[in-house]
């Protein structure tokens, strides 16, 4: 199952891949980017799309790295509460047979 669960990944990223390199052969033509208070220099619309893409993907993990933060300081004080819920479980468990005639 695991072997399908590759190939199915393999075969749509081969098809994604394909499907990139389509467009930007058939997209070659330079475009300048006009972003209101600025103008830069024309490339291709491939390689601008890929720019956006690139940009939007760092600023999305940036956007999630305080929130990831905020849930890695949750998770370690979680496990810290629990080891020393455990702690405290062993040594009722041994007080108990202490006790015990």
């Amino acid at each position: 199952m695991r072997w399908l669960k590759g190939l199915l990944l393999a075969v749509i990223l081969l098809v994604v891949l394909l499907l990139g390199i389509l467009f930007a052969v058939n997209n070659q033509q330079a475009l300048p980017l006009n972003l209101i208070w600025l103008e830069l220099p024309p490339a291709s619309l491939s390689l601008w799309l890929l720019i956006a893409l690139a940009f939007g993907v760092v600023l999305g993990m940036i956007a999630m790295s305080g929130v990831y933060l905020r849930l890695r300081t949750l998770l370690t004080r979680a496990q810290r509460h629990n080891q020393q819920q455990r702690k405290e479980l062993d040594r009722l468990r041994t007080q108990e047979f202490k006790e015990s005639p």
